[in-house]
């Protein structure tokens, strides 16, 4: 359990940050300048706070109070960054080994072979930085991190600087992360879809403030904490790939309802997330027939939160789970919404985008 407690004044900005992050992927998540960077960069030792305390379990790194501020070196912390910054004269297998080289010698390291393989850079090990590509630097920089025998790894924004197809390739390695290595990440974002797919647990952060705590379901399904708006609101759900069909599609099992989504790489039996945004949901009164649309998801409604221009944010309860509808209130009005209402929920199978599933279960 890692407990952060921190307060800074910047002058134009003040951060007056705490929360409690468990194992896994903590994510902070919030606008551009909301204070993330400040509370990893505090976090690594970077930043001297005016006051505050950061621990894991009995391992103190800092404690203002009581005089105790470790130095960056002392920390037995692994920093990814966007650029991932290697040495440009070092091969990736010396790049690789320098992480290493810091490690205390009694302590717990990741084999070299394992690394190497979960990253699958094995054929990149005699080459320089520069004959890379953008996400084979960021596999390296992860390595590197890892292998160092870190007690927490910290992820600046590592996907900010990559075209949407270096993410595609690198968030895989994020989840192998998450799922098969025992070191906590404090991961930066901004990215709604990011956090759907790699949170355990979030922070949503908005000037200097912590506003909320919780899993992504539920940060990402509540419009009034989010810190980045309604237009970000969506549902995360955890379903099983049931089969795939030759007419391009691939079958999921959604707590029993059926959802179709275009091919996935994913074998029968693999568990998924899956992040449906808001805007992408449809809502009918009835059953819908004659549709294009091939999900359709019935539910209760839980409430109905109006927002600040002329839509409104309906929250219903379906087998799948929680599922968000962005509506107009107008709408809402006409259709007589109201809690506890039948309702059906219609997604289109195309408007998933494969940026939003991910792999793993949301908990």
């Amino acid at each position: 359990m890692l407990d952060v407690s921190l307060r800074h004044d910047f002058g134009g900005f003040s951060l007056d940050a705490h929360f409690r992050a468990p194992a896994g992927v903590t994510v902070l998540f919030g606008r551009s300048g909301s204070g993330k960077t400040t509370i990893v960069n505090a976090v690594a030792g970077l930043l001297m706070p005016d006051a505050g305390r950061i621990a894991a379990n009995d391992w103190v790194l800092l404690d203002t109070d009581a005089g105790i501020r470790l130095r960056p070196h002392r920390r037995r912390l692994g920093y990814i960054f966007q650029e991932g910054r290697l040495f440009p004269h070092l091969t990736v297998r010396q790049n690789l080994a320098y992480g290493a080289w810091f490690a205390p010698k009694d302590a717990a390291r990741e084999d070299m072979g394992k690394v190497v393989e979960l990253l699958g850079i094995g054929h990149l090990l005699d080459r320089r930085p520069g004959a890379l590509s953008g996400g084979e630097k960021s596999r390296v920089a992860i390595g590197r991190a890892l292998l160092s025998a870190p007690r927490l790894i910290l992820a600046d924004e590592p996907l900010a600087a990559l075209d949407e197809a270096r993410k595609a390739e690198i968030l895989p390695y994020f989840e192998r992360l998450r799922d098969e290595v025992s070191v906590p990440i404090l991961y930066v974002s901004h990215s709604a879809s990011e956090v759907a797919r790699l949170a355990t647990t979030v922070v949503a952060l908005d000037a200097g403030r912590v506003v909320a705590q919780g899993p992504a379901a539920e940060i990402l399904g509540d419009p009034a904490v989010l810190p980045t708006g309604a237009r970000e609101a969506g549902a995360v759900l955890t379903a099983r790939v049931a089969r795939h069909h030759d007419d391009g599609l691939s079958e999921l099992d959604a707590g029993g309802i059926p959802l179709f989504l275009p091919r996935l790489a994913q074998v029968p039996g693999s568990t998924l997330r899956i992040r449906i945004a808001a805007h992408d949901v449809i809502l009918s009164r009835t059953r819908p027939e004659g549709l294009s649309a091939l999900n359709i998801l019935p539910g209760t409604i839980r409430d109905i939160r109006p927002g600040e221009g002329p839509g409104a944010i309906v929250a219903l309860d379906t087998d799948a789970g929680r599922v968000l509808a962005r509506i107009t209130r107008r709408s809402a009005t006409a259709l007589g919404l109201e809690a506890g209402a039948r309702v059906y929920a219609i997604i289109k199978t195309v408007s998933v985008a494969a940026s939003d599933i991910g792999s793993g279960s949301t908990g």
